[in-house]
């Protein structure tokens, strides 16, 4: 099979059987839930690009495994240009859903295990690498969904995996046999996980000595015997039950996190990458974080230009896009979303080659890039409530415009000037509040604070990468603390 058509991904979903729980209750046929569709339409959009020439650039690539065309997805990034071209693939799919579009974990996954399974065979002389080329290729020539999997439940934070009362508050190895492995445990947040064809899952933190059970990094589908899966609630996600389609913002997308539970699932050793091997769960962890904090400055740029065309749009409707400060405002949304687009650039055009060949980003720059996320998109959704104003929180229902007897007055209220229909402000108004508070705020907001690390977690990797010592000997040898070689014509 080549690239697969979004009816074809439609079709794997349905015919999923999983486990799948909403509001204490059991979901059978998800694909056309209300509630989770948008995620799954998100995600399809991923496929429907692929298929288009004006997008195949970006969206395609040819595999290094197979030499067959692939989506880019799927892919092992060879060189710079595939880590830029990535963020622009990302930008774009940003630009298109307007939410969280799932698929930049598994991709991310990929690359960090992809190198990380070849220097522990360089280091051991085990076949992990080669067990997850061949997986790879698996999900390549099917043109597979794969959701990369970390966050444990982590339960004490103060504690370790092997100093938890409960043992699972990290998934780890139970057991152990000739055919494979029993793991258990929880992942939280799992971005876009019933979406998905498969899960690859990795170690959510470096292990120590006597932890090695829980240095464990595996692929199954995602409808494996003992898997069970939790939707998370997000804001004004009801909404989509009351049918009508103005209240919900974005018609036609939204995102997906899932509670995704380990009860004694069984894993055959052909798709174990990682068994014990705790001095390689740094290098995985810091790998793929790094690659996921480089996907913001693609992904939450792209979903940042909705907003910022949304504000240009509601500053119209409401007569006051002339307005100076007006402008000025949505020119400093415009400065901050393109600096996280240029850091995400950067650091993929600093990227490096790996021991296994794939290549890495620059790590400090992909920690600055992430850094810039968890501030600049707040201040962004700061200026476009601003533009919008009070409106935004006090809206009626789509119905109260709908009712006989008091919609005529609720029109006749919220009109602002005859030549913008009421219902283009309603629904920008949503299609704003969505973005700043209700469910796609989780994808833009919440995920640009706390995705891929939290803010403490970055400064952390900025403070182990950046020389101060450096910076401190170029100052003392300037001002003549030390002696300066380099002016050598004295």
């Amino acid at each position: 099979m080549s690239l697969k058509s979004p009816q074809e991904y439609l079709q794997d979903l349905r015919n999923m059987n999983i486990t799948l729980y909403m509001f204490g209750e059991k979901v059978d046929n998800y694909v056309e839930h209300p509630i989770i569709r948008p995620s799954i339409n998100a995600m399809a959009m991923t496929y429907k690009l692929a298929q288009e020439p004006e997008y195949e650039d970006l969206m395609t690539t040819t595999s290094n495994l197979t030499g067959k065309k692939i989506n880019r997805f799927n892919h092992v990034h060879q060189n710079p240009e595939d880590l830029m071209k990535k963020v622009k693939m990302q930008r774009l799919l940003g630009q298109k859903t307007g939410c969280c579009f799932q698929r930049c974990v598994g991709m991310d996954a990929f690359n960090a295990v992809y190198s990380t399974t070849c220097e522990i065979d360089l280091a051991y002389h085990t076949d992990y690498h080669e067990r997850f080329k061949k997986f790879l290729r698996y999900v390549q020539e099917n043109d597979l969904v794969v959701d990369g999997c970390m966050t444990d439940a982590r339960g004490d934070r103060s504690q370790g995996p092997g100093n938890q009362s409960d043992p699972d508050s990290y998934l780890h190895i139970v057991e152990k046999t000739d055919k494979g492995i029993i793991v258990r445990g929880c992942k939280l947040h799992q971005t876009g996980m019933i979406n998905s064809h498969e899960m690859l899952v990795m170690p959510n933190n470096t292990l120590k000595k006597g932890e090695e059970d829980w240095a464990v990094c595996f692929a199954i589908p995602i409808n494996t015997p003992g898997m069970i899966y939790v939707y998370g609630r997000q804001s004004c996600d009801t909404r989509k039950l009351e049918g009508g389609n103005i209240d919900t913002g974005n018609v036609y997308f939204g995102g997906q996190e899932v509670m995704t539970i380990f009860d004694n699932v069984f894993v055959p050793w052909e798709r174990v990458f990682m068994c014990g091997e705790i001095d390689f769960t740094t290098m995985v962890v810091e790998r793929f974080a790094g690659y996921h904090r480089q996907s913001y400055g693609g992904c939450k740029v792209g979903v940042g230009d909705t907003l910022i065309g949304a504000a240009k749009a509601i500053s119209e409707y409401n007569g006051v896009g002339k307005a100076s400060h007006i402008k000025d405002k949505i020119i400093e949304m415009c400065h901050l979303n393109e600096t996280l687009y240029s850091c995400g650039i950067a650091c993929s055009a600093l990227g490096t080659k790996t021991a296994a060949d794939n290549y890495m980003i620059d790590l400090l720059l992909a920690n600055i890039c992430k850094q810039n996320v968890t501030r600049f998109p707040y201040e962004i959704a700061r200026l476009a409530q601003d533009i919008a104003g009070g409106l935004l929180v006090t809206l009626p229902s789509e119905k109260d415009f709908d009712n006989p007897e008091i919609g005529p007055l609720v029109r006749k209220y919220t009109t602002t000037n005859e030549a913008i229909p009421v219902e283009k402000r309603q629904r920008m108004l949503r299609f704003i509040e969505n973005l700043t508070m209700g469910c796609a705020a989780v994808g833009y907001l919440t995920e640009s604070m706390h995705g891929a690390g939290s803010p403490q977690a970055q400064r952390i990797m900025i403070a182990r990468l950046e020389n101060l010592e450096y910076r401190k000997e170029l100052a003392e040898r300037l001002c003549g603390n030390k002696e300066n070689n380099d002016v050598d014509w004295k």
